[in-house]
C-alpha cells in the first residue's frame, strides 16, 4: 500500500532521518525557527543506535553534548540538565537527554519507520527540467510492512554510520571466510556486564581488529575481564607498527577521557592481558576445529582464536540516496567541500574547524547529510559538530543566509596531531612535523571562530 503524507498544517514538513542526538538536534532547530519537523527514527526508541552501546562512556562531557535549542525545548518540562563536568555513557545520554527531547516533540517524531528512498517529485536522477522547483519524496516503510510516500520540503539525512561497520578485510571488503565465520565475530564493543555477552569471552582467546577508540575500549574491558577470569586474553591485530601515537594522545590529549583510554589500552598490552600483532592486513578467516585462524596477506597465520571483534570504523548506508545528486568525495564518501577538512591520510587528530551549509551543500539543493553520516568514512566526530551543521542548515532552510554562514561555535582541540604517516612506515607518525601537537592541526586548546562565540555548545 502507499499513501501520501503532509504535515497537520498543510506545509510540507522537512524531513529529518535519524532519531540520534543530531537528528534530534535538527528538529529543535527546525521548531526554533518555526518550521515543521518530520523526524523518520527506525528503531523503537529515540537514540537506537546509541541505545546499543549503552555501556560505553563518551569522551565529551555533558556540556558538550546537548544542543542549545534543544535545551531550550526541554526547559518548560522541568527538564534538569546534568552535571555539565561529568560524562554520559551512551545509556544515560539516551534515557536522560534524547529520550526526553524526543517526547517533547510528541508526534514529530515518528518511530518504526526505514526510509527506503529519497528522489525529487517525478523526477528521477537524470531529470533536469524544474527540478529545483519540485518538492521531496521520500518513501518509507513501517514495521508493519505498511509503504508510505511523504512529501517534504528538505531532507536531512542524520541516519549515521552505525548500522555500517567496516569488514575486517584489509582491502575494505570482507576477508575470506569473513561471512561464514559471522556467528563468532562481532562489530561492536562487548557489553560484559551482560551474562552472556561476558561468558562469550570470559577464559577465551579473542583478536580485537582495528586501532581506534573502540578498539581501545574492547581492550581495556577484556583485560578488565582476563583480570577476574584466567584464561582471557586478546589479540590485537594492527595494520601498523606500534608508534608513539599508536595509543592515542594519552595525557597530552584535549579530550581527556579518550586519552586515559589510550593508556588502558596501553596497560593491556605492557601487563600482559593482550598480544599485539603489527603490520597484519588480514586476508581471510578460516575454522580450525572449533576455533578461528587469520590469515594475512603476507602469507602469516596466527595461532587460532576463539573469538574476533572487529573495530575497523564505519561507512555511510548511501543505498537509499541514488535518484538525489549528492556530491560526495571519491575516498571518504563526504561532501565535496567537507572532505578535505577531514581526511584521515591528513589529519590523525581530528581536529575540524566548525563548518555548516557551505561544506554541507550538495548539487540537489535542500538535502544534506549531517552527524557523523556527513564525515564518510571517516573518524573522530563530535556532537557539538553536528549540533553547530544542523543550527547552520536550519537557518539557510529558513532563508536565513546570514545566520546559516555564521559560526557560533568554541571547538575543543581533539587530540595531538602529526598527520595520518605514510602507509608502510611504521615510523611516520613519530616522525611527522608537529608530532608534538602541532603540524597540520596546530591549533590553540580551543579554537574560536567568528564573533560573539559562546563559552560552550550548550548550557549544561
Amino acid at each position: 500500500m502507499s499513501t501520501d503524507s503532509v504535515s497537520t498544517t498543510g506545509q510540507a514538513p522537512v524531513v529529518v532521518i535519524g532519531a540520534g542526538p543530531v537528528g534530534l538536534a535538527a528538529a529543535a532547530h527546525l521548531v526554533e525557527r518555526g518550521l515543521e519537523p518530520l523526524v523518520l527514527e527506525a528503531g523503537p526508541a529515540a537514540g537506537s543506535a546509541v541505545r546499543e552501546w549503552a555501556h560505553v562512556r563518551l569522551f565529551s562531557p555533558w556540556a558538550e553534548v546537548t544542543d542549545p535549542a534543544a535545551e531550550k525545548l526541554l526547559a518548560p518540562t522541568g527538564w534538569v540538565c546534568p552535571d555539565g563536568s561529568t560524562y554520559p555513557t551512551g545509556g544515560d545520554w539516551a534515557e536522560r537527554y534524547l529520550q526526553p527531547l524526543a517526547d517533547v516533540l510528541g508526534d514529530k517524531v515518528r518511530y518504526g519507520v526505514t526510509v527506503t528512498g529519497v528522489a525529487r517529485a517525478g523526477r528521477d536522477r537524470v531529470v533536469d527540467a524544474d527540478r529545483d522547483e519540485q518538492p521531496f519524496t521520500v518513501h518509507t516503510l513501517g514495521t508493519d510492512g505498511r509503504e508510505e510516500r511523504i512529501t517534504a520540503r528538505a531532507v536531512i539525512d542524520a541516519s549515521g554510520t552505525w548500522s555500517t561497520p567496516g569488514p575486517m578485510g584489509a582491502d575494505g571488503l570482507p576477508a575470506l571466510g569473513e561471512r561464514t565465520a559471522g556467528d563468532r565475530i562481532s562489530y561492536r564493543v562487548p557489553d560484559l556486564r551482560d551474562p552472556a555477552v561476558r561468558a562469550r569471552y570470559a577464559g577465551r582467546r579473542t583478536a580485537v581488529v582495528g586501532s581506534g577508540a573502540s578498539a581501545f575500549t574492547a581492550l581495556a574491558h577484556l583485560a578488565d575481564l582476563a583480570k577476574e577470569e584466567s584464561g582471557t586474553h586478546a589479540v590485537w591485530i594492527l595494520r601498523r607498527g606500534i608508534t608513539g601515537s599508536t595509543y592515542g594522545g594519552g595525557e597530552a590529549d584535549q579530550l581527556p577521557a579518550r586519552g586515559a583510554l589510550g593508556l588502558r589500552a596501553k596497560a593491556a598490552v605492557e601487563d600482559g592481558h593482550a598480544s599485539a600483532v603489527t603490520g597484519f592486513r588480514t586476508q581471510a578467516v578460516e575454522g580450525e576445529g572449533d576455533r578461528l585462524v587469520l590469515l594475512a596477506e603476507d602469507g602469516r597465520r596466527l595461532d587460532p582464536v576463539d573469538e574476533i571483534i572487529v573495530l575497523t570504523g564505519f561507512r555511510p548506508d548511501l543505498s537509499f540516496l541514488p535518484e538525489v545528486r549528492l556530491g560526495l568525495d571519491e575516498r571518504l564518501q563526504a561532501p565535496t567541500a567537507l572532505a578535505p577538512l577531514i581526511d584521515p591520510n591528513v589529519h590523525s587528530c581530528g581536529t575540524v574547524y566548525p563548518h555548516g551549509v557551505n561544506e554541507l551543500s550538495h548539487p540537489e539543493q535542500g538535502v544534506y547529510l549531517v552527524g557523523m553520516k556527513s564525515y564518510g568514512r571517516a573518524p573522530t566526530f563530535l556532537a557539538m559538530t553536528g549540533y553547530e551543521q544542523v543550527r547552520s542548515v536550519t537557518a539557510a532552510i529558513a532563508g536565513d543566509r546570514e545566520a546559516a554562514e555564521r559560526v557560533e561555535l568554541t571547538l575543543p582541540e581533539t587530540g595531538v596531531c602529526g598527520g595520518a604517516g605514510l602507509y608502510d612506515d611504521a615510523d611516520s607518525a613519530d616522525a611527522a612535523p608537529g608530532s608534538d601537537g602541532g603540524g597540520c592541526c596546530a591549533a590553540p586548546a580551543t579554537l574560536r571562530i567568528g564573533t560573539a562565540a559562546p563559552a560552550a555548545s550548550g548550557g549544561c
